[in-house]
């Protein structure tokens, strides 16, 4: 006859196991989930071009920025974090990536973006090889779960190109 601490010990371990199990097949699950993210960007405003006083070229913009990420989120999405980056290319290297803008999505209600902002960090090129240059705007975002694996994606927006001289 088993005690009475045997049978608990038995029913806790089941549970656990179980509830592993659940996990790991809701995860299994969320792999063939296929989001269907709708965005759009575009600079509005170029801020401030110029040289800095090291030499290299330092960029503020304002941009318009509307998307629709309520596809992300199941049941097992903890957060969404999205940022928007500045792709480009120069002679030192064939892909430059800049961060510009970021934000925590916490759930689905907050989703849907429709912001105008001035970017968060300056677009900075190390030397002075900005001028003139076209720049990609690119959505990255990383699908934080409650359980499973971290999900990453990237949606190329828009270009455009930089001034040719240096504005203030």
């Amino acid at each position: 006859m088993h005690s009475w601490v045997q049978r608990l010990l038995t029913t806790a371990t089941t549970a656990a196991l179980l509830l592993l199990a659940a996990c790991c097949a809701a995860s299994a699950f969320d792999a063939f989930h296929v989001p269907s993210v709708q965005a759009q960007a575009h600079v509005t405003k170029i801020n401030r071009f110029h040289k800095q006083l090291n030499g290299n070229d330092k960029v503020t913009l304002t941009f318009n920025l509307s998307a629709n990420l309520e596809s992300l989120f199941t049941w097992s999405t903890k957060q969404v974090f999205v940022f928007l980056t500045a792709e480009y290319e120069n002679s030192k290297n064939s892909l430059n990536q800049v961060s510009l803008w970021d934000h925590i999505i916490p759930d689905k209600d907050k989703a849907n973006l429709q912001v105008e902002v001035k970017s968060k960090y300056p677009l900075i090129d190390q030397g002075s090889s900005l001028r003139g240059k076209k720049v990609q705007l690119v959505l990255h975002w990383h699908v934080m779960p409650k359980a499973g694996v971290m999900i990453r994606d990237r949606m190329a927006l828009s270009e455009f190109n930089l001034p040719d001289s240096y504005t203030s």
